[in-house]
């Protein structure tokens, strides 16, 4: 289990492949999308199993969410909207200087979350239009180990722009280090017949709530699945899983470099000034069955 700083991911993944075992990565899987695909490519050549987080998708949240749209609850999805806001890690962090160093930023730190459940949700994605910024040029520790020193920004802070997926939605994504404070909802999906309000993909557990075409209230759903506390890992559980069963693992190599490509498309777009198709698929990751118990992750 690879947890070095995101600059490391892709160089420790090699070692680990090359020395013959299977490897789990903690997210972004990559800072460049060309070493994501060495690795990829690595791990098919030795037969061996890659995956990555995020594995928040894996619960009862998102997991319910997936088999509320797989039941066609709010119709087939148009468009969507995510807005993750703050003001970046510096105020409490005690070593927040590579948040804002390459490999850095509110897209590959947290954007992992959002657009890995995007694609458990959605399918894969076709292309990305995004403009990019930095609001400041450096910022200022808080944290008392390192209160008052500076902090140059080497990436964009602040990232807007939409997603196309393959099936035709369209979701507004904004996320930023540049915001003190706002009131949008956190991540919600617009369909045919409805609206869905999901919960924080940083998370495991809920709310999630519905609002269909002929209601005038948001209704609290009951989550369909478990896991719901805090289980960072799951990811890695279930590779173990996949590894002794010979099926695919849901935080797989191939969903980690598809989401890697569309984050980082997000400042190639803006620097390009134009909307740019993906060079990278991958298939939906295979939802959890109801019946599942926790703990056991064998199907």
């Amino acid at each position: 289990m690879n947890l070095t700083p995101p600059q490391a991911h892709a160089t420790i993944n090699t070692k680990i492949l090359e020395a013959g075992k299977h490897a789990y990565c903690e997210k972004p899987f990559a800072i460049d999308l060309e070493d994501a695909k060495k690795v990829l490519n690595l791990a098919k050549e030795k037969n061996l199993y890659i995956g990555s987080a995020p594995d928040t998708f894996l619960g009862g949240g998102l997991q319910t969410c997936r088999k509320l749209l797989d039941d066609g609850w709010i119709g087939k999805t148009l468009a969507g909207t995510i807005f993750m806001l703050g003001h970046g890690p510096e105020a409490w962090h005690p070593n927040p200087a590579f948040f804002y160093e390459n490999g850095g930023g509110p897209m590959m730190d947290l954007g992992p979350y959002y657009i890995t459940a995007l694609v458990h949700l959605l399918g894969p994605a076709k292309s990305v239009s995004g403009n990019t910024s930095a609001g400041f040029n450096q910022r200022i520790c808080g944290h008392e180990d390192k209160k008052g020193e500076k902090i140059p920004v080497e990436v964009p802070t602040h990232f807007s722009g939409t997603i196309n997926f393959q099936n035709g939605a369209v979701i507004t994504v904004v996320m930023s280090f540049d915001v003190w404070g706002h009131k949008h909802p956190c991540f919600e999906l617009y369909g045919t017949e409805g609206s869905m309000s999901l919960p924080n993909p940083n998370s495991f557990g809920g709310p999630v709530e519905i609002l269909r075409s002929k209601q005038k209230e948001w209704i609290s759903t009951p989550l369909s699945h478990g896991y719901t506390d805090n289980y960072r890992s799951i990811g890695l559980a279930d590779m173990a899983y996949a590894i002794q069963s010979g099926r695919k693992n849901r935080c797989s190599g191939e969903l980690a470099t598809h989401v890697l490509e569309i984050m980082s498309t997000f400042e190639k777009s803006s620097n390009a000034g134009k909307r740019i198709d993906l060079q990278t698929t991958c298939a939906q990751p295979n939802a959890l069955p109801l019946d599942l118990v926790e703990g056991q992750l064998d199907t």
